[in-house]
Formats: structure tokens, C-alpha cells, sequence
């Protein structure tokens, strides 16, 4: 696995977000376990448990969006409160 945008992300929250949350953010693109069960027999079982949360994650992934634009005006309040719920104001960088 290399270190990308995926694994520094998951860095990047672990302090605000649950185990669950870092998994999906990690390893959202790693298609060859989460899609093909490649790879399985170097998982424990906290790996085995979070592969769940990560299938669960990937209907909203990349392959997910759609072909017009959100209106991000919309959108917005959603996501903030979203933020406020689960980061604080400031994240640490």
C-alpha cells in the first residue's frame, strides 16, 4: 500500500473520527480486497470487521456520482452541520 490522499486523510482524522469512519476513508479505493476479497489472508480481526463499513462506504465513492452538477448552495447547510456534529471548529493539520 502506498501512502496517499486516502492515508493521509485517515491521519488527518483519527483524532475526531471512529475506527469505522478511518477505515472507509483508507481503504475506500483499495479495490482488490473490498470488491474481490483479495488479500484477505493477511487481515486480522479488526480488519475483517471494518471491511463491512468499508463495502458500506462504497456505493458513495467515486463511481457513484452523477452526471450533473450539485448545487453546492443546497448542499451546504447539510455539510456543515454534518462538520459541526463530528469535527470541531479548527482541525489540527
Amino acid at each position: 500500500m502506498s501512502f496517499g490522499h486516502d492515508g493521509y486523510i485517515a491521519e488527518v482524522m483519527k483524532p475526531y473520527l471512529p475506527d469505522e469512519a478511518l477505515y472507509m476513508l483508507r481503504f475506500h479505493s483499495f479495490y482488490p480486497w473490498h470488491r474481490r476479497g483479495a488479500y484477505t489472508h493477511l487481515m486480522n480481526d479488526k480488519d475483517a470487521a471494518m471491511l463491512e463499513w468499508v463495502k458500506k462506504f462504497s456505493p458513495y465513492d467515486l463511481y457513484s456520482k452523477g452526471h450533473s452538477k450539485p448545487n453546492v448552495q443546497e448542499l451546504k447547510p447539510y455539510y456543515d452541520d454534518l462538520f459541526a456534529e463530528f469535527l470541531p471548529e479548527k482541525l489540527d493539520w
